[in-house]
């Protein structure tokens, strides 16, 4: 026993047991060498050296910590896990006989017990894992919240220990002759002692926290409970003679101290409900209790001895205050003590569950020995397993999907749903409906038909612009032609802008042709919009029929029927709940059913073995057949009872009023998504031909640009001559315009004018920009712009652009009409200049714009 000497409530740890050592490696590996084979035994010295590791370390792990040493306890004993069901360890011919584990008592190190048994070394470790958690809880700092909750969890854990040692290990240790300290008494008590000051935490803690007093009562009763329960144990045999007179002492006052404790608490309360006949009662029986502890206390620390006494004081002058009080005021008569009810205990601890903490299924040691016989005679079972499984399962789909069609069949739950006003549809059609509403529905069509508006404006607005910066320089050009006469030898704007032109052309009838196709579009919103308007019902199911109740009544029972027939659907829910629920635990009962340990130890007929436990099978597939027959006559019971709510319902006419609002609604959507796939294809039309005029728009810019130029140099060249200040290198007079082969000397960075010549790259902004006047709409374009085309400004014969140049591919996909292929899908082999057309002209459909994708000859 040890106990801090500082702390105020005095605990216990548990001292761990003593061992000799053990070489497991010779023994295990001879055995694995003999029975399986010598490679097996290669393949497992690693093993092998790991666990002799193990060993070796617990039998050197005094100077260690405590959290190391149950660190290495744990592993160990996941180890022996492994080791029992794959080495039978006994004195018996065949076992591994030379293997011997020789363990002390913990509470008489005189006393000692060795075994051919890994039992004694599993009850063992798992005594001292116990062991080591008490001292962890112990050497914790409870003054401290965080060393207060460390505490009461590793008691809790040592709790947990000492109870798997109980119910699993103690008695296979105990039969074989083990020391008093593992047996199942042993355990048992140290299990209750362990609990005792792990509630002993939680008293403290809600001392410290102020809490009421009758909840600090029911706290230190139970602490009391389970000291008294801990010392029954130390006073029955076989512990009576086996513990120092101390542990008893302690156990002994601890009890009286906490009993003590909780009449005092309870006394409080009694005093501020002004109850003062029970507080006397209370306060003397707890007074009672300690002076009798203390009388046999002999040994017994000395803060634990100071700590009753501080009780008993307090407990005593609250008596003498009560007394008094009782005297001169309350003048009640003392119940007996006998007449008192117990006091309520609550407890708040529980022994923390050991068996997932030593789990070793996920632990790889030994993994490749598993005997041929034990392994053929798993596979056996398992089969017989997997048959039952599958046999039961295949049952329990089947009753879902029986139930699944006969519901369908009878139109249900829907009807009742939609009598009650909860209306449902086919899932495919309302999500359907939510992605036409999302989308903007009908009523979002105008924004969308004014963005077409604004789109064709917008372009036309571009196309006037671009013929006037053409007719502009064409007048200018004529002009000073009239002017100078034969002067003025550059070429006529028409020679050169005649490609140019007639782009702009084709543009102006693809706008045309748009907009008649928007008119389409226009006419066919507003010819289907009522047809359409239903999609705009939020929920849509408000758009649909109610199953209505019958006008006229003759016996009034409508609702007592409607009634049995939700009765009778609830509990065909439920039957398929129950359903769902023996699946789940079919699946976990074969997940759990492992019988391989018991295979490997090899006693009685392993037939017998398996009708032993496939019987465990047996309960569930019962429950299964009572599951399936009463969802058999529950179908039939439902199927009369709906037959009689469909008559009186007339559900026949409300089923065929259904179906064609179905039906509508599905001809809106389609209407819908046609016309909105006709917009969708205008505004990329627009967006692609809207580049395409730009593109033109700045080829005409440049060219201006390049003819204004030109036009300045003309004009100061024809003035020179007419001054007859220019001469010409030959002796003639006048000025000649350079030919279409003959580039200017003097200017070799000026454009030039002729066809022939590339032409200049501006390096100017064109004088033409977008009118303030008019921006382009607000709205964003919806797909990405079409790829500007890759020409001159203007055609020049002769250039380097005169090589066929390929159109870009379409950069919107095809409308969804048969027979549409789009303006440049799988046309025809076109000739240069010449541009692909639609087969025939679709309502809604736009034409290709002709963006001069095909350079001209």
């Amino acid at each position: 026993m040890s106990s801090p000497a500082t702390s105020v409530n005095v605990m216990l740890a548990v001292h761990e047991k003593k061992t000799n050592p053990v070489d497991l490696y010779r023994p295990l590996r001879l055995y694995i060498s003999s029975t399986f084979s010598e490679r097996d035994a290669q393949n497992a010295d690693d093993d092998l050296a790991a666990v002799r590791q193990m060993r070796s370390d617990l039998e050197n792990s005094s100077s260690s910590s405590p959290d190391s040493r149950r660190d290495l306890l744990i592993s160990y004993s996941r180890a022996l896990a492994l080791i029992e069901p794959r080495f039978p360890i006994s004195p018996d011919r065949g076992h591994v006989s030379s293997l011997a584990f020789t363990w002390y008592d913990a509470f008489k190190p005189s006393k000692k017990a060795t075994q051919n048994s890994i039992h004694l070394e599993r009850a063992a470790v798992l005594f001292n894992l116990g062991a080591v958690y008490s001292q962890i809880a112990l050497a914790a700092d409870r003054t401290a919240e965080k060393g207060l909750k460390q505490a009461c969890n590793a008691f809790q854990s040592a709790a947990g220990s000492f109870a798997f040692l109980r119910e699993n290990v103690a008695g296979k240790a105990a039969a074989g002759g083990a020391t008093v300290d593992v047996s199942p008494e042993s355990a048992a008590m140290l299990e209750k002692l362990m609990l005792a000051q792990a509630q002993e935490c939680f008293f403290e803690k809600v001392i410290g926290d102020g809490k009421p007093p009758g909840l600090c009562s029911k706290v230190a009763r139970q602490v009391g409970l389970y000291y008294e329960e801990a010392y029954a144990a130390l006073n029955a045999a076989p512990l009576n003679q086996h513990f120092d007179k101390t542990w008893v002492s302690h156990v002994q006052l601890k009890a009286a101290q906490f009993y003590g404790e909780a009449c005092y608490r309870c006394a409080l309360e009694l005093h501020e409900k002004e109850e003062i006949a029970e507080e006397i009662a209370r306060l003397k029986i707890g007074i009672s209790a300690l002076a009798d502890a203390k009388k046999t206390s002999k040994g017994v620390a000395a803060p634990l001895l100071d700590a009753v006494s501080r009780l008993e004081a307090n407990m005593n002058r609250n008596l003498e205050r009560a007394v008094k009080e009782n005297d001169r005021v309350y003048l009640m008569r003392i119940p007996a003590a006998s007449s008192l009810s117990a006091l309520p205990g609550a407890s708040l601890v529980k022994p923390t569950p050991m068996a997932e903490v030593l789990d070793a299924s996920k632990e790889r040691l030994f993994s490749g020995l598993i005997p041929d016989g034990s392994m053929k005679a798993l596979s056996k079972y398992t089969e017989m397993v997997d048959d039952i499984i599958r046999t039961q399962a295949e049952k329990l789909q089947q009753g879902s999907e029986i139930t699944r069609v006969k519901l369908k069949e009878m139109d249900l739950p829907d009807s009742i749903l939609s009598l009650e006003g909860n209306f449902s549809m086919p899932l495919e059609l309302k999500e359907d409906v939510e992605a036409v509403q999302i989308s903007g529905g009908p009523v979002g069509l105008e924004s969308e038909l004014q963005q077409l508006r604004d789109l064709r404006r917008v372009n036309q607005e571009l196309l006037v612009q671009t013929e006037e910066l053409l007719q502009k320089e064409a007048s200018e050009d004529t002009q000073f032609r009239t002017q100078f006469g034969t002067r003025w030898t550059r070429p006529q704007s028409s020679t050169l802008t005649k490609n140019l032109q007639d782009r702009l052309n084709r543009f102006a009838a693809n706008l045309k042709q748009a907009a008649d196709s928007d008119g389409r579009i226009e006419r066919a919103v507003k010819d289907n919009y009522a047809l359409m308007a239903i999609l705009d019902h939020r929920p849509i199911e408000s758009a649909l029929p109610s199953l209505a109740r019958p006008i006229m009544s003759l016996d009034g029972n409508e609702d007592a029927i409607v009634g049995a027939l939700k009765q009778s659907l609830r509990q065909l829910e439920a039957l398929g709940a129950q359903r769902a629920g023996l699946e789940d635990m079919l699946k976990e009962m074969k997940r759990k059913d492992d019988i391989l340990p018991k295979l490997m130890a090899g006693t009685g007929s392993q037939d017998d073995l398996f009708k032993k436990e496939i019987k465990k099978y047996d309960q569930i597939c019962e429950d299964i057949a009572h599951n399936i027959e009463a969802q058999e006559q529950l179908l039939l019971q439902i199927q009369a009872q709906n037959d009689e709510f469909a008559a009186i319902f007339n559900l026949e006419d409300y089923k065929v009023a259904r179906e064609k609002s179905y039906k509508q609604i599905a001809a809106a959507i389609a209407k819908y998504r046609e016309i909105k796939d006709n917009i969708n294809e205008g505004l990329k039309f627009y967006v692609t031909l809207q580049d395409a005029i730009n593109n033109v728009r700045q080829q005409c810019s440049d060219f201006v640009m390049t003819r204004n130029i030109q036009c300045r140099e003309m004009i100061e060249e024809v003035q020179r001559q007419i001054a007859g200040f220019n001469f010409s290198s030959d002796g003639k007079s006048g000025y000649k315009y350079p030919s279409s082969s003959q580039p200017n000397p003097q200017r070799t960075a000026s454009p030039q004018l002729d066809q022939q010549s590339p032409p200049l790259p501006s390096q100017h902004q064109p004088p033409y920009s977008h009118p303030t006047g008019e921006p382009r709409p607000a709205y964003s374009q919806p797909y990405p712009p079409y790829p500007a085309p890759q020409q001159p400004p203007y055609h020049v014969p002769g250039s380097q652009y005169q090589q066929q140049q390929r159109p870009p591919s379409h950069e919107y996909g095809q409308p969804a009409y048969p027979g549409w292929r789009g303006p440049y899908y799988n046309t025809p082999q076109q000739q240069p200049g010449q541009h692909p057309q639609p087969p025939y002209t679709i309502p809604g459909h736009y034409p290709p714009h002709q963006g001069g994708y095909y350079r001209p000859q």
